[in-house]
């Protein structure tokens, strides 16, 4: 049974008079109207399939049958204020704190990643009496506004905007772009001197350090995997000036890594953070996440003396769809999946690194994967317009990728965990076709003595609609086609 009651024209035109413009969607031309979806697909009003690699919010699969009938079975009894007592909500909070380590061991119960997000600020300024916040550079922790003030990946853009002054930012620990790369002796510590230093001059101007927050894996900033003993280091510096370590777990928990269940876990066993924040996968869809903190975090919140409740968060409903996720994950192994589908994938990646010099990075664990394409592999110069031509060529092929990071030239894979070999093997293949094209067209071949580094001089390039350049396919490549002058429309997504 189809969902649809416009034609697609209709919706696009209803969107645009009733819903704020900055809402954006993906693929600003020729957007997909998606009615339905099933495990790692979604379908079109037409019945198109597409196999959807971007969504990590549908996490055990798009409307697993154990997570609606669970949600469904629970609304048809009860859905209420979570002031009430239910049994869902203390069943989950044992079930989710039985995944972390000890230490972390009280949860409260939210709606969104943002609105986790903003909690564990407000815990980590509570419990210390401070407030400045320390960040990472392209940092996103979500959209509500104490959270755009510790967004670089957001304020970054607006250029009327002054930084909060109680906002510090520290280099994103990326080991292939960074400051401190691959070939660092030790850029776990380069790194956390960084902030050290950033504590350091903060205190000479009278500020003292809340919390020091960051994803466990930099998802927007560009699926950057930091160097173990970083988290490690920076958490000695932050708590010795009477700060928290926050880890954002929103786009990278619930197993997706693979060989762990959190990604923070990466780091090593001696890593434990004082607060974690989730949400997306939590519910798989169902707008539900959740703050976990020690328990001397939790006793100076409440000695604040200011009640917390939250009307929808943790509610029977919410509880109940959580726990059908987790037995999900765990009775499909699904954290197994992502550990070896993922390393598939990466092992796919790795042989097409071999093939194409546009592929300057292959970067991820489990089913959190990220190829950065660069022109120039030695200046590490962005190749933007190429990833976007990437993603538009996959959408063309019913394949859902998108592409992020600082210079939105990062191929970004965090499927659903049900993502299988046969689906690696699909996506990869299509990108062997596209970027053999695309690399026919500018003339980069790896046989090539020139290299890239005098293939600026043989591009020819045009501009999109928001200035970037975009590729034009040169030596006669389809020089003119219906699809050269579709490439020229496109918006970046």
């Amino acid at each position: 049974m189809s969902a649809e009651r416009f034609e697609k024209k209709e919706t696009i035109d209803l969107r645009k008079k009733y819903i704020g413009p900055s809402c954006k969607i993906f693929f600003s031309h020729d957007p997909i109207k998606i009615v339905r979806a099933k495990g790692q697909y979604m379908y079109d009003e037409k019945g198109q399939r597409y196999l959807d690699c971007i969504n990590n919010v549908a996490h055990v699969g798009h409307c697993h049958p154990d997570v609606v009938k669970a949600g469904a079975q629970q609304m048809e009894l009860l859905n209420t204020n979570s002031r009430f007592l239910h049994d869902n909500l203390v069943l989950y909070a044992q079930r989710l704190q039985a995944t972390l380590p000890d230490k972390l061991a009280v949860c409260y119960f939210v709606n969104s990643g943002s609105e986790a997000n903003d909690l564990a600020l407000r815990l980590a300024r509570q419990y210390t009496g401070h407030r400045d916040i320390i960040t990472l550079e392209n940092a996103y922790h979500g959209h509500v506004s104490s959270l755009i003030d510790i967004s670089p990946y957001k304020f970054h853009q607006l250029s009327d905007t002054e930084q909060n002054q109680f906002v510090h930012v520290a280099s994103s620990p990326d080991v292939y772009r960074g400051k401190h790369r691959a070939d660092h002796s030790d850029p776990a510590t380069a790194y956390a001197d960084e902030v050290k230093d950033i504590i350091n001059k903060a205190y000479k101007k009278g500020g003292k350090i809340a919390a020091f927050i960051a994803e466990s894996l930099q998802s927007c900033g560009g699926q950057v995997i930091p160097p173990v003993g970083y988290f490690q280091q920076v958490a000695q510096h932050v708590r010795e000036a009477g700060g928290v370590f926050i880890a954002d777990e929103v786009q990278v928990g619930f197993g997706r890594v693979g060989s762990h269940f959190w990604a923070f876990q990466l780091q090593g066993e001696d890593f434990v953070p004082d607060i974690v924040t989730m949400g997306k996968p939590i519910g798989n869809g169902h707008p539900m996440s959740c703050v976990v903190t020690t328990k001397e975090v939790a006793e100076a919140f409440m000695s604040s003396g200011m009640e917390y409740f939250n009307t929808f968060g943790g509610n029977p409903v919410s509880c109940a769809i959580g726990l059908a996720v987790l037995d999900v994950i765990e009775k499909e192994d699904l954290q197994g999946n992502a550990l070896r589908v993922g390393q598939y994938l990466t092992s796919l990646l790795e042989k097409q690194k071999e093939k194409h010099l546009l592929i300057g990075d292959i970067r991820g664990r489990g089913l959190f994967v990220g190829v950065e394409l660069v022109r120039d592999r030695l200046k590490l110069t962005p190749a933007t317009a190429e990833a976007q031509e990437v993603i538009y060529r996959l959408k063309e092929q019913h394949i859902l990728l998108s592409a992020d990071g600082p210079h939105r030239n990062v191929l970004k894979f965090k499927p659903p965990m049900c993502f299988t070999t046969e689906d690696a093997e699909l996506v990869v293949e299509k990108i062997d076709v596209i970027l053999t094209e695309l690399e026919e067209a500018l003339d980069l071949k790896l046989n090539n003595a020139l290299t890239v580094e005098n293939e600026s001089n043989k591009r020819k390039l045009l501009t999109d609609e928001n200035g970037h350049s975009g590729v034009l396919h040169s030596k006669g490549s389809r020089q003119g086609s219906p699809q050269q002058t579709k490439q020229s429309k496109r918006l970046r997504t």
